[in-house]
């Protein structure tokens, strides 16, 4: 019987409705992709740069700059972020004050992560700072990473267990001007603490991904309606 296409106006709506919220969503995944590429390539080029011996004026163009800053920690500042785990193991990243020598500013330091005690989970690790004027060797991050906080945080105090830290609310309490970065220490510090910090995941290829099943989703919606606006024998009269 011969075939010919029979148009219909409501589900050509429907498809265009469809295809274009596929293209429509698959250009921002496209687009977020991107911009993720090139902060990838903007991460690469700051760590290739020569490291910072003070703490930059415009945080902005700092972070993932290699830092060597000289000053001292300040001890009692030590603060426990909870809940980060390390090769299936749960655990702290301690986090502790440091005075550079030149500076007004302050700056949090994450010196690395610590096992939890199983028996005892308030119970924190003591892994003093060195003492004296020091060199800290690491990365500048624009925070200290952020997990689900469940309830009302606390308020920094000395050795206090947090789930995130707040550098405003921190420098309040410890009545610092505290800089709005913090260093990801690196090297070995003849400590305990292990300082294997993943490189930070920026999702690029889940974005294309994304955008590819939202191409497709349209595609499959314009193939659909071609394909079934094709009748057969009598009831193409219809």
């Amino acid at each position: 019987m011969p075939t010919r296409f029979v148009f219909r106006l409501i589900p050509f709506c429907a498809t265009l409705i469809v295809a274009a919220a596929g293209f429509a969503l698959g250009q921002w995944q496209t687009h977020r992709a991107e911009e993720k590429l090139a902060l990838q390539q903007r991460m690469q080029a700051r760590g290739s740069q020569a490291p910072l011996v003070a703490l930059p004026a415009d945080a902005g163009d700092a972070e993932f700059r290699h830092i060597r800053l000289r000053g001292r920690f300040l001890p009692q500042w030590t603060l426990y972020l909870e809940n980060r785990p390390y090769n299936g193991a749960v655990g702290f990243h301690v986090l502790t004050l440091f005075q550079p020598e030149h500076g007004a500013q302050a700056v949090v330091v994450v010196r690395g992560w610590a096992p939890r005690d199983a028996a005892e989970r308030t119970r924190v690790p003591q892994v003093p700072p060195p003492s004296g004027v020091i060199e800290v060797d690491g990365i500048l991050r624009r925070d200290a990473g952020h997990v689900l906080q469940l309830g009302t945080a606390d308020a920094p105090r000395p050795q206090a267990i947090l789930q995130n830290l707040d550098l405003p609310a921190l420098a309040k309490a410890s009545g610092l001007p505290l800089a709005p970065l913090v260093i990801e220490q690196g090297g070995a510090a003849g400590d305990t603490l292990v300082r294997d910090w993943p490189a930070p995941s920026l999702g690029i290829e889940r974005h294309r991904g994304y955008a590819v099943q939202w191409y497709a989703l349209a595609g499959m919606a314009l193939l659909f309606f071609i394909v079934t606006g094709f009748k057969r024998g009598r009831h193409d009269k219809a």
